[in-house]
């Protein structure tokens, strides 16, 4: 249980704030690149870390993040007409380029040299892996863009998915780390009969209450979940938590999969999430090496898009790959499903499933009122990280993980069978390694559900 004032530290993120001044020590994903598809295309409406932003994409392919008002008279930049290597304001004609430089003013004198000393706000953005990255920090030189794995996969190697959502980020984000919910909120109806024996799918449903251990990382925190898993051995689910919305869930072989989740803050009550994934050779899966990434996301016509289904996006910065289920609707839930014991929600779609959870906890989380066990230790340790790293920021200016140490991004999580004499840290150190592959894994032992 946080008290008032540490709630609030780590979970606001507005400009100013001790938590949105830490994420501005990063690189953030901004947009999905597919959103500014073409040189001179229409400009997108950004929210980010609580500031409205105009995103656009000039004549030459370059991205630039601009805020939304223009310095002149503050009329949004928005309506501008992108042109000719600039967006220009359709008020008086102003145009500025991706770095924010006004580079043209023609409502003043040919002689004049204003423009010169005109700059809008802008941050640097940089395209990698589908995603859009920007860095909305202080530093003159930015620091590096993290080596996350599937960010970094040659092209038919990596997809990317993105889904809004209608809660604190802080929310979105505790619930990956979570993994004693899986058996419930998405396995609930799921008997042990009903998947293949002597699989992770089996040994997880047999035991739905895993102990854990729990240890700091250079880059945040990471957990092994553990049951019995036949005689001698151990079922483990390892997962991280990465500075500073990082996730990396714990389904899956681990050695073979790759996929990094981030929670990125629109403002305090909304989020978006990105799901970044990449295919490791392997018996059964083997690489992509042909065509283009794969950007797993809404549709124009809001068809369904990797089993969801989204409205169209819309001009709204809040408007962007939104799922049709929605606490308005209820999320859909099928109550008579609910009862007759063919699904444990009566909402379909796992993220849909996390959604309900998360977003039913109200828009910021009350974490004075909860009353936390033992299955929450991955949580509470974090949150203590969150806050130490915070409370160095603020106090001595201490650069928190990750910000310039782009290598400890490159990680792997899932699930695995150690002896249970084994230690789970050291057993598993060449699984958790980035950029290795392993033919050796047999994928048949996750089973259906793990």
């Amino acid at each position: 249980m946080l008290s008032k004032e540490e709630n609030e530290l780590i979970t606001c993120v507005g400009p100013g704030t001790p938590m949105g001044t830490l994420m501005r020590q990063y690189w953030v994903p901004a947009l999905v690149a597919t959103e500014l598809p073409t040189p001179d295309c229409n400009p997108v409406r950004v929210k980010l870390l609580g500031e409205e932003l105009i995103a656009f994409r000039d004549s030459t392919g370059r991205v630039g993040l601009l805020g939304q008002h223009c310095p002149h008279r503050g009329a949004s930049l928005f309506f501008g007409r992108n042109e000719e290597g600039g967006l220009r304001c359709v008020y008086h004609g102003w145009k500025y380029d991706v770095t924010g430089q006004c580079v043209d003013m023609p409502s003043e004198p040919p002689e004049s040299t204003f423009k010169e000393r005109i700059r809008a706000t802008a941050y640097p953005c940089v395209e990698r892996g589908g995603i859009v990255w920007t860095y909305m920090g202080t530093r003159a030189t930015p620091p590096p863009l993290p080596d996350i794995e599937p960010n970094m996969l040659p092209d038919g190697q990596w997809s990317v998915g993105v889904t809004m959502r209608n809660c604190n980020w802080l929310q979105g984000l505790e619930g990956d780390i979570d993994t004693s919910h899986l058996q419930f909120l998405h396995l609930g109806c799921v008997k042990p009969e009903d998947v293949r024996p002597n699989t992770m799918s089996y040994f997880a449903l047999v035991n739905r209450a895993p102990r854990y251990e729990v240890t700091e990382t250079p880059g945040g925190t990471m957990y092994g979940a553990y049951r019995p898993a036949g005689e001698g051995q151990r079922y483990w689910r390892v997962a991280h938590f990465l500075f500073p919305f990082y996730t990396l869930i714990p389904t899956g072989l681990l050695g073979n999969q790759i996929q990094v989740r981030a929670w990125v803050p629109l403002d305090d009550e909304h989020m978006l999430f990105f799901s970044m994934s990449g295919r490791a050779a392997g018996p059964g899966l083997e690489s992509r090496a042909d065509g283009n990434g794969q950007l797993r996301t809404a549709t124009p016509d809001g068809r369904t898009a990797g089993g969801l289904r989204y409205h169209p996006n819309s001009s709204d910065p809040l408007g962007r790959f939104r799922l049709v289920q929605a606490a308005e609707n209820d999320y859909l839930i099928d109550r008579e499903k609910q009862r007759s014991g063919n699904s444990y929600t009566g909402v379909d779609g796992i993220p849909v499933q996390d959604a309900v959870a998360t977003e039913s906890m109200g828009p910021i989380a009350d974490r004075t009122a909860e009353h936390l066990v033992s299955s929450d230790v991955m949580v509470i340790r974090t949150r203590r990280r969150m806050l130490d790293a915070v409370r160095a920021l603020q106090e001595s200016g201490t650069v928190p993980p990750g910000a310039d140490e782009p290598e400890v991004y490159l990680v792997r999580s899932g699930g695995v069978i150690l002896p249970e004499t084994c230690d789970w840290i050291e057993g598993t150190k060449n699984l958790r390694e980035a950029f290795v592959q392993h033919p050796e894994l047999d994928l048949a032992i996750v089973g259906e559900n793990a």
